[in-house]
This record gives structure tokens, sequence and C-alpha cells, in this order.
């Protein structure tokens, strides 16, 4: 009888675990890879290394040893074009960026290739669809 009752609460348990509650109607779920106009407004940043440094410090942070063939510098994009490393995020004004997104090293290189082992930064001054999860193509 009483391993029946153990075997039945640690069911209950693990049923009740497995199930979940439905995300509160209208509010977005939080996603670390992504800054928002919004947060970007709010913040008042002028541009867009501040809003990183503030909202999402570790983005800036190489987690890849440096080697000669394959140096640790994240890149950074601008709608789909390549501005640099990380110093070219001080010259992106915020007024017109609609969102910022970090790719790791391992989503960055196989977007744009091997060199981008440190990850990437994407900034895009077009409005993100629902349901997207990167830049637009092209």
């Amino acid at each position: 009888m009483r391993r029946r009752t153990l075997a039945l609460a640690l069911t209950l348990v693990a049923v009740a675990g497995c199930s979940s509650s439905p995300a509160p109607s209208g509010r977005p779920r939080f996603d670390s890879s992504i800054i928002t106009h919004q947060q970007i407004q709010d913040g008042q940043f002028t541009n867009a290394y501040d809003a990183v440094k503030t909202l999402r410090g570790s983005w800036l942070n190489t987690v890849r040893p440096e080697s000669f063939r394959y140096p640790a510098a994240i890149q950074v994009y601008l709608d789909g074009v390549r501005l640099g490393d990380l110093s070219t995020l001080s010259t992106v004004q915020t007024l017109p960026i609609q969102y910022i997104r970090y790719y790791n090293a391992q989503d960055a290189t196989s977007r744009w290739g091997i060199d981008h082992g440190a990850g990437a930064i994407y900034i895009s001054t077009k409005v993100m669809q629902q349901g997207m999860s990167g830049p637009p193509p092209g």
C-alpha cells in the first residue's frame, strides 16, 4: 500500500511538472537575443554601442580565444551590410533602429561564414515581421 501511494504521488508530481500554463495574453515573451525599438527609445540612447552595452553588455564579450588565422572579433551588420567590428556600433545612431539581434558564434558562422567565430550583432532599421527569427533574406 505504501509503495502504491508513493508511486501515485510521484506520478502526480511528474504530470503536474509537464503541464504548462499559457503565457499571459498581450505580453510578448522576453528574448535575450533581441533589443527592441521600444527598449532603445525608453533608454534614450544616442548610439547602438551605448544601447547594447547597457541593455545586453554580455554581447560585447568574446568567448572564443584569439588566433592569427581566425581573429575573435564580433562582426556588426546594418540592414545586411557588414560594417566591421564592435567599434562601428558607436557610429550607428539609434533613431532609425527597429531592433538589434545578437547571433552567437555557431549561428553567425552558419549564416555568414567562418570569420564569424566570435558572433555577430545585426542592426535593422526595418520592422521585424511577426515570427521572424533573423534578418530578412537577401
